[in-house]
């Protein structure tokens, strides 16, 4: 099997090949950020519950910017723009690790350093796109997720390895994965430039599109459950330590691995509605059980259904690549496809930060399982409107491009 993938590797074109690097890099340099930042905030500034939650808007912000940001830089091919995104991501981190003397100043480094994270998202599905066979565009960018599947895994294994054995300080880490992301930005930059037209698409949305704005809406609303809530139950709700939440994610990370590319297969052979729809009605029953298993069932068996459902939420998170490559497919010019990712990113951030407060509430003043019951109407929603999705007809397939 190793001898296969290398073989693969090597006969793939240059700029896959870098690209391949490149996501493994950087999967890893993320990882390792990922790993260390609520540590280093705990270890360094010993936060109050306040201060910790105000992170989440210099955190977050980007995702919101990131529209008007890559309008601003839209003279820049998606390869290039990738570079930039990688040096933010290593200015941020480096100063986060050797210029935080207070709470302000590292909030700030955060925001640069979210900048770059968010910039790169859209980038991301961009550029494996672009890479990628006609008719095959899913494989790929399973191809990719599973790549930046593995560079988690082995980020994460770096950090404990390094803490443990090797006398690691955060400044170590931030080091790594400052030098991560300026390699990185080596390889984009050392990629092919493409032609630039002027977007049409970056502070527009066209109805055209309204579909894929919808998905997006939905995909940031059922996302914070996964990302807030869903952990959260864990700790508070069964009163699990860091090393089961810790120990669950490593799992789901090996479990991509595998479930990414056949995700890009299905969504290759069977399309993006059945595999939107399946999500949707996946997502019932994982909010379901997230809210309803503890009340159902014994303390131990409701423990480990609701973990299924964590692994499970985990690996639907994929999904969000089989809206990338909708869009690509319904798009007028191919000149939209970035504008509309990076719209996506923005819509998706605006509706993740208000299911994030209004979930907040409702878990106080109801309990946790009336934030689940919103997730099952979230569900049962994007269900509805993934079986609105319709492709247009298809044009002649395109020459190849060697994988």
């Amino acid at each position: 099997m190793t001898l296969n993938l290398a073989r693969r590797f090597s006969g793939a074109s240059r700029e896959l090949r870098l690209f391949a690097v490149a996501s493994l890099v950087v999967g890893m340099a993320y990882s390792i950020v990922d790993s260390t930042f609520n540590n280093f905030l705990n270890d360094r500034f010993a936060l109050t519950g306040f201060q910790r939650s105000f992170l989440e808007f210099p955190r977050e912000l980007p995702g919101f910017l990131v529209v008007f940001v890559s309008a601003l830089l839209w003279f820049l091919c998606s390869r290039r723009l990738g570079g930039v995104s990688m040096l933010l991501g290593a200015v941020g981190a480096i100063l986060i690790g050797f210029a935080s003397p207070s709470y302000g100043w590292m909030a700030l480094w955060l925001f640069i350093y979210s900048m770059g994270q968010h910039l790169f998202m859209p980038i991301a599905s961009t550029i494996g796109m672009e890479l990628a066979h006609e008719g095959k565009t899913g494989q790929r960018l399973g191809q990719l997720n599973a790549i930046r599947n593995l560079a988690a895994i082995l980020g994460s294994f770096l950090v404990a390895l390094g803490f443990r054995f090797l006398h690691f300080t955060y400044q170590h880490t931030f080091t790594l994965a400052t030098l991560g992301f300026v390699i990185t930005a080596a390889l984009l930059f050392s990629m092919q430039r493409q032609r630039v037209r002027a977007p049409t698409a970056f502070l527009k949305l066209h109805k055209e599109y309204r579909l894929y704005y919808a998905l997006a809406v939905l995909y940031g609303s059922r996302k914070q459950l996964f990302i807030t809530f869903a952990p959260w139950v864990l700790v508070t709700i069964f009163k699990q330590p860091t090393q089961i939440l810790a120990t669950l994610m490593t799992i789901g990370g090996v479990i991509g691995i595998l479930f990414q590319p056949l995700l890009g297969w299905l969504i290759d052979h069977f399309g993006e509605r059945l595999v939107l729809a399946s999500e949707a009605v996946l997502l019932v029953f994982v909010c379901f059980g997230y809210g309803f298993a503890r009340s159902l069932l014994p303390e131990g068996t409701a423990f480990l259904v609701v973990c299924a459902c964590f692994l499970l939420d985990q690996m639907l998170m994929s999904v969000s690549m089989a809206r990338s490559t909708y869009m690509k497919k319904i798009a007028l010019d191919p000149a939209d496809i970035q504008p509309a990712l990076t719209a996506g990113v923005t819509i998706d951030h605006v509706f993740s930060i208000s299911i994030a407060l209004l979930g907040g509430v409702i878990w106080n003043t109801y309990g946790f399982q009336y934030v689940f019951l919103l997730g099952t109407l979230i569900a049962t929603i994007n269900f509805f409107v993934a079986m609105q999705v319709r492709l247009p007809q298809q044009a002649a397939p395109a020459p190849a491009i060697a994988d």
